[in-house]
């Protein structure tokens, strides 16, 4: 196996918790030397046919009202009834909906819908006569000074429609005004509504008409179910990029832009059109109604996937291309290694399962399989398993330099070493990326200083090595020219490509940069977050071994918890340790967690704590909130422990042709040996660690 250098060095620092001496042998000389087989969370192994599918099923009328946040005390609902129910979220404007079996309408036109027409209706209804009057006033107002050019003086004018109490009616009004003025915006101050101007449809006039700008801003407001909205056609690309530019700097977060040509056009001059649709994940935390919830179906299908010898992002953004999604209609509930051969759950957004079988044998060219293909109501979230099974090949096997000693008996020793007394719970190489320049831990902390550029400069960072991938690289450092580096870069290079499409779009700002991280999704961005949160972690731990062993001292945290598997256990589960607890040897080491970094953890409160505040200082994080608001980035932070066992541990030595050895004899050809081990591990543990620790040797 080749070795990385660096990592030797890096992870040479880090500590052991067994005494035994080890063995020496190559791990990985194969993909296939290496199997990963996830583990779901009833224990079985996804490679398995599964014996039954668990999936989300939407509650009945009467009890989704029982269970629900949602204030239905006044909803009246009788089955069968043509009445539309509609349930309003107050603080950004009301999302009305189409009650089941009317049409949905998938474009905006230029004209307003008939749900429109009523909500701009009600604002009639709702207000009275006096107030109405005065709205209608201070909106021609807001208006003659825009088309005047005469700026608005001194702070933005105001217009209060006075408190109103119920909280429906208020939501009704607020998608009331946006919808009959979109060049006005509404505020809710306890109970009251506010009418502000909208300086962003201002903004948006210089750039398109006037007409354009008033449809966008309500096309925006009505945030209506699989919409788009098309801006007129436009020969000029750096107008084109202008208004992309806009869009995203202002709603990036709620919607997308892409631009198609017109049929028909010059190839020399093409008539390009915008078109903005609202992003998936934008519904996810919206109040919504008891009949969207029923009529409202979005497509989720399940799937194992199998790879070889290939990075998981790169697997997912290939298997995105192919079935025309975007690689954050993905879900899987934890990564893989990518020198070996996995298998994972995964459940994709907006693809049938049909459609996804259409695709296996062009896939299979890839490296790569899908089966137990199969419907599921909701995606997977990280961390949604119980571990993983490890069928791992290890060769060459030999003594470590100046042991004499029997090495059957050596490798048997480390075995059950571990097996008994557990290893340090390290996070594994991979975490931090193969790189020997840059890791991925030095773009986190990059990210987390919102240090954008610098970040988008690590991660395209070459190594030395002359390929096209890092000769695409180095000219982009050396230049800064995404459209020539989008040239040079390999097609299946999918995560490079989509950056640069963003730089070659936004520009190599501090904003461009921002946008340019968008292109990921929200799992990788956070990755290189969670890399650098892990790397300080494993120095946190080494540290507390070498300065306090196997003892439980006064200010350790222990989790009270029993069979904790996993790292998201709550604060109430982790306790100080305190002095008597310590003379009285009341816990165990094996009870003893470190925070994960994050803005909701609490330090030990001994020397590892102030260490903990050392570091921080050092990387120049001392006021790190763990919030990357530009980014939309949150980290929370967790609990880790410092010790894990693997589980169901079999082992078998083997010669290189499949013949077993005779455990009796001592005289035996050691470089012939091979040794096939198998176990399991919680998630979130690595098995090159666990290995680490057996055969005492970094990788």
């Amino acid at each position: 196996m080749e070795e990385d250098t660096d990592f030797r060095i890096r992870f040479s620092s880090l500590c052991f918790v067994t005494d035994h001496v080890g063995f020496c042998g190559t791990i990985k000389s194969s993909p296939s030397d290496f199997v990963v087989i996830e583990i779901d969370e009833q224990g079985q192994l996804v490679n398995k046919a599964p014996s039954k599918l668990i999936s989300k099923v939407l509650p009945e009328p009467n009890n989704f009202a029982k269970k629900t946040k949602l204030d239905l005390q006044n909803l009246s609902f009788e089955e069968g009834s043509n009445q539309e129910v509609s349930i309003f979220a107050g603080c950004s404007g009301a999302d009305q909906y189409h009650q089941p079996g009317s049409e949905r309408e998938d474009t905006i036109s230029d004209g307003t819908s008939k749900g429109e027409e009523e909500t701009v209706d009600d604002l009639g209804t709702l207000l009275d006569e006096k107030t109405n009057e005065l709205l209608n006033h201070f909106a021609r107002d807001i208006k003659e000074k825009w088309n005047s050019k005469t700026e608005l003086i001194g702070s933005s004018p105001e217009f209060s429609l006075g408190r109103i109490l119920d909280k429906n009616q208020r939501a009704i009004l607020h998608s009331a005004i946006r919808q009959k003025f979109p060049f006005l915006i509404t505020v809710g101050k306890n109970s009251e509504i506010v009418v502000k101007p909208n300086l962003e449809y201002k903004e948006l006039c210089h750039l398109v008409s006037e007409e354009e700008a008033f449809d966008f801003f309500k096309y925006l407001d009505a945030k209506k179910e699989n919409s788009k909205f098309t801006f007129k056609p436009d020969t000029n690309k750096d107008h084109r990029k202008a208004v992309h530019h806009f869009v995203n700097k202002k709603f990036g977060n709620l919607v997308e832009t892409k631009s198609f040509p017109e049929l028909n056009y010059s190839a020399g001059n093409p008539n390009v059109a915008i078109t903005v649709r609202f992003r998936e994940k934008t519904h996810k935390h919206r109040k919504r109604s008891l009949f969207e919830y029923q009529d409202r179906k979005v497509i989720y299908t399940a799937f194992t996937l199998r790879k070889e010898n290939l990075e998981m992002f790169e697997a997912v953004g290939f298997l995105a291309m192919k079935l025309g999604v975007i690689p954050s209609d993905f879900s899987y509930a934890g990564l893989k290694d990518k020198k070996a051969v996995t298998y994972q759950a995964m459940v994709v957004r907006k693809v049938t399962p049909e459609r996804l079988k259409n695709i296996e044998k062009e896939i299979e060219k890839k490296r790569m399989n899908v089966f137990n293909i199969r419907s599921i109501d909701d995606s997977l979230r990280l961390g949604q398993l119980k571990g993983n099974h490890f069928d791992i090949v290890i060769r060459n096997l030999k003594n470590q330099i100046n042991d004499s000693a029997n090495l059957k008996d050596r490798i048997l020793e480390a075995i059950e070493n571990v097996k008994n007394k557990g290893f340090v719970n390290y996070y594994g190489p991979q975490r931090f990326g193969m790189g020997r320049k840059v890791h991925t831990d030095q773009i986190g902390l990059a990210l987390l200083k919102s240090e954008m550029v610098e970040a988008v400069k690590l991660f395209l960072t070459p190594e030395d090595l002359d390929d096209p991938v890092n000769r695409a690289k180095k000219y982009f450092l050396q230049t800064e020219d995404a459209k020539g580096t989008l040239s040079l870069m390999p097609e299946f290079k999918v995560r490079e490509r989509a950056l640069l499409e963003s730089l070659h779009r936004f520009g190599m700002t501090e904003e461009g940069c921002i946008q340019a991280w968008f292109s990921f999704p929200h799992s990788m961005r956070i990755f290189y977050v969670h890399a650098y949160s892990s790397k300080i972690w494993n120095e946190a731990v080494s540290y507390r071994l070498g300065t306090y062993g196997s003892r439980v001292v006064e200010g350790d945290l222990v989790c009270l918890g029993e069979d904790v598997d996993d790292e998201h256990f709550p604060n109430n589960k982790v306790h100080l340790v305190t002095e008597e607890e310590e003379s009285a040897n009341t816990y165990a080491i094996h009870q003893v967690v470190l925070p994960v970094l994050g803005y909701n953890i609490q330090y030990p409160k001994n020397k590892v704590g102030q260490w903990y505040q050392e570091i921080l200082s050092r990387d120049g994080l001392q006021t790190c909130r763990f919030k990357v608001p530009t980014l939309k980035l949150n980290v929370p932070g967790c609990y880790r422990q410092i010790l894990k066992c693997p589980h169901n541990v079999s082992y078998q030595l083997k010669e290189e042709h499949d013949t077993d050895v005779k455990m009796e004899g001592s005289h035996i050809d050691e470089a012939t040996l091979s040794l096939l081990i198998s176990f399991d591990l919680d998630a979130s543990c690595y098995a090159t660690v666990c290995l680490r620790e057996i055969m005492k040797h970094d990788f």
